[in-house]
């Protein structure tokens, strides 16, 4: 006869169904992955586009009901999976969207953890505020979800399965001339060092020709117009951090993310520019969990400002549109495994 449990085991067991399970930080946990590939000498907005037969080709991750681009931390997030998985295209979708579409998830599928951000505000501000007849100050936090890819799915309209052409070599070039044309910023072309100078609001870049591949001086100029795009004029981040210090770090970081966001939308593989500066970046992701997010949401705030002054028939789709903002579009999307 099996014993019945004790009174002070119930209790127990009530206590521990009672009590919510840990918050996972995400941006701990997000953080920890980008430093992990970091130290592995991986730049995970530098993925190694072609390496493996039938992967994606170089592109921005979109939502396959919407067409809109992923942003921010996400596309980092989904370039890493879709590479390690080696799926074909760079089309997400939730559960519910696949649903929608009239195919499924198949049966065992794990999805990938995306972002999206949100605010609220603690009782004790709305309390305080209200006392002080201030406007009550939110706290900024991050919601998960996850989405699957198109080749993790049946029954889909065939046109997402199916990988979008290459970009035409022949136009990438015209399309980023025209990008540095629309920007309306001033580029001086000269000398043998890329910078831009905060305090005229210029940028300076080595001829073309001065460069061993021609690709890299368009590469260059996006990290360098990156830059530009944070005077007080236009999006107005800090740049009063000098040379080595941790403001400095994070505005090399921004543009590093925001040149890899412009490069890919334009068809350009993305490199890394500045890689004598990962020590510096690794410094300032250890001692900041929230750093990467932040510098992930700035980069494309930034590209986005770019890409935004290209003319309609130029402009890549659903330039400014940042999914993790808004959060996901269904009440199934946070579920993870398809059962």
């Amino acid at each position: 006869m099996a014993r019945r449990p004790s009174s002070s085991r119930k209790a127990a067991a009530r206590r521990t169904e009672a009590t919510p399970a840990p918050r996972v930080d995400l941006y701990q946990r997000i953080t920890d992955t980008i430093i992990a590939q970091l130290e592995q000498g991986r730049v995970p907005w530098v993925q190694p586009w072609g390496d493996l037969p039938g992967t994606a080709a170089v592109g921005m991750p979109r939502n396959a009901q919407t067409d809109r681009a992923y942003s921010g931390i996400n596309v980092m997030l989904l370039w890493g999976s879709g590479m390690a998985m080696g799926y074909p295209t760079q089309r997400w979708l939730t559960f519910r969207q696949a649903l929608s579409l009239g195919g499924c998830v198949r049966r065992g599928e794990k999805g990938t953890p995306v972002v999206y951000a949100n605010r609220f505000t603690p009782e004790q501000e709305r309390a305080r505020a209200s006392q002080a007849g201030e406007e009550a100050r939110s706290i900024a936090f991050l919601k998960q979800y996850w989405v699957f890819n198109a080749a993790q799915c049946d029954g889909l309209p065939e046109d997402l399965y199916l990988p979008p052409p290459p970009p035409r070599e022949d136009l990438i070039e015209p399309r980023f001339r025209a990008l540095m044309e629309a920007s309306g910023l001033t580029i001086h072309m000269g000398g043998q060092m890329a910078f831009y100078r905060p305090s005229d609001d210029a940028i300076v870049l080595p001829p073309p020709q001065a460069f061993h591949e021609p690709i890299n001086f368009h590469r260059t100029a996006a990290h360098e117009m990156s830059h530009a795009t944070g005077h007080p004029s236009r999006l107005a981040r800090d740049f009063t951090g000098r040379y080595g210090s941790e403001g400095y770090a994070r505005e090399e970081l921004v543009a590093e993310i925001s040149a890899a966001y412009v490069c890919a939308s334009l068809g350009i593989v993305p490199t890394v520019r500045h890689a004598d500066y990962i020590a510096s970046w690794l410094e300032v992701l250890r001692s900041d969990p929230r750093a990467i997010v932040q510098a992930a949401g700035l980069a494309s705030r930034s590209a986005d400002w770019l890409l935004g002054r290209l003319p309609p028939e130029l402009a890549p789709a659903g330039v400014g549109e940042q999914i993790e903002e808004d959060g996901p579009e269904d009440e199934t999307a946070p579920l993870q495994e398809a059962a």
